[in-house]
């Protein structure tokens, strides 16, 4: 018998659970995009999003997803035959790199696999072999999405520094920014892209490319930033629709002024951030407990090295196509594909899945998805260890 009905609840790594109030805030007549409120408005999202990257630099939004971010800041940061070095740790950072490449852009990459985090010694060693200075960027992801790896992005400014190598560093912060800790400023980091549908709590439609003096001084160069693309006009534009190169995305940013209100000033981004890692490591507890007795395991095994929006694991023999689906059709919880892990036709494809705890997520979105999932272990009759729900609300006790 199904158990299906009621509200669903959407446990993939974006688009994320939008809050109900964001989607009140979204639910309104169009509004003048001349001047008025939504002018008025639209002032006070520029402060607020650099306060959420820790950024005192630039921010140029678009009506994109973050692939379009992505195309925005290799447009902006390069011409064509420039060369950058992706540092890639799942299937965004391979994406990045495939979007620049396709770009004109010559692309050097270290390919750190689908289970570790960026090595900033093989960085540096990268780009003191780079004499002639090619190299006009470094890319890399601070989440990456399909993987769970979270990179330490400050030992990649340090290796830079050490390598002293003029490259830009740019990351990749689409699953990470309004969930895990991130300073732009402080961590030396001279271009950001973002989008709104997953920390951010907004429904997908906005992209975000945050930028420096320095790199907003190297962009001016550049040949492949068409007028759409251009970071300049949409930052520093002196009319209301040259942030938006024309008609603003009127809905979405009422939604987006509800949602930073309440990630900076209700409850804060230490909080924010401290919220994701408690939950977080009450998945982590759960795998962790599910793993004694099973063929379970994390994607990640370094707890340091992952990030607190997704959690990527491994459910062998196919257990994990097959608790996806009990899940969905038998308990109302949808959880994600194992993207990038396995080709559909490797023996391996079915093993892989992603629970995501990030954005409008509580200890009771995060405990309901676990206990669901170990019912549906029970029903399917996948090996596992017991323990877990104990583990995961020890976790949040202790909170």
């Amino acid at each position: 018998m199904s158990l299906a009905q009621g509200r669903p609840y959407l446990a993939i790594p974006g688009p994320s659970t939008i809050p109900d109030r964001v989607l009140a805030a979204m639910h309104r007549p169009a509004p003048n995009i001349y001047a008025g409120d939504l002018v008025d408005m639209v002032a006070t999202i520029w402060p607020d999003l650099r306060r959420l990257a820790l950024s005192s630099g630039h921010v140029a939004l678009y009506i994109a997803n973050g692939h379009g971010a992505w195309e925005a800041a290799n447009a902006n940061l390069f011409s064509r035959g420039d060369k950058a070095l992706v540092l890639a740790t799942g299937r965004f950072g391979l994406g990045w790199a495939e979007h620049a490449r396709a770009m004109g852009v010559a692309v050097e990459m270290i390919d750190f696999g689908k289970s570790a985090a960026a090595d900033p010694a093989r960085l540096e060693a990268a780009l003191r072999a780079d004499r002639d200075h090619q190299i006009k960027a470094v890319l890399v992801t601070h989440v990456d999405t399909s993987s769970s790896v979270r990179n330490d992005i400050p030992a990649m400014r340090a290796a830079i520094d050490a390598a002293g190598h003029p490259a830009l560093l740019a990351v990749d912060c689409i699953a990470s920014l309004g969930c895990d800790e991130f300073r732009m400023d402080d961590w030396g980091v001279d271009v950001m892209v973002a989008a709104s549908q997953k920390g951010v709590m907004v429904p997908p439609g906005l992209g975000f490319v945050f930028f420096n003096d320095r790199a907003l001084h190297e962009s001016r160069a550049s040949d492949l930033a068409t007028p759409y693309w251009r970071w300049e006009s949409r930052a520093l534009g002196t009319e209301f629709y040259q942030h938006f190169a024309g008609t603003a995305p009127t809905h979405h940013l009422f939604g987006l002024r509800t949602s930073l209100t309440m990630i900076l000033e209700e409850e804060g981004l230490a909080h924010v951030w401290a919220r994701h890692a408690t939950l977080a490591r009450a998945v982590w507890s759960a795998f962790d407990a599910w793993g004694q007795g099973g063929d379970i395991a994390l994607n990640i095994a370094d707890a340091a090295r992952r990030g607190n929006s997704v959690t990527a694991a491994r459910i062998g023999g196919g257990g994990a196509t097959r608790l996806r689906a009990w899940c969905e059709q038998e308990a109302g919880v949808t959880l994600g594909i194992g993207l990038g892990m396995a080709a559909p036709s490797d023996a391996d494809y079915g093993d892989f899945l992603r629970v995501a705890h990030m954005g409008h997520v509580n200890a009771h979105m995060t405990l309901g998805v676990l206990a669901v999932m170990e019912a549906g272990m029970q029903a399917l009759g996948v090996d596992h260890g017991r323990g877990a729900l104990a583990a995961a609300t020890a976790v949040v006790a202790g909170a």
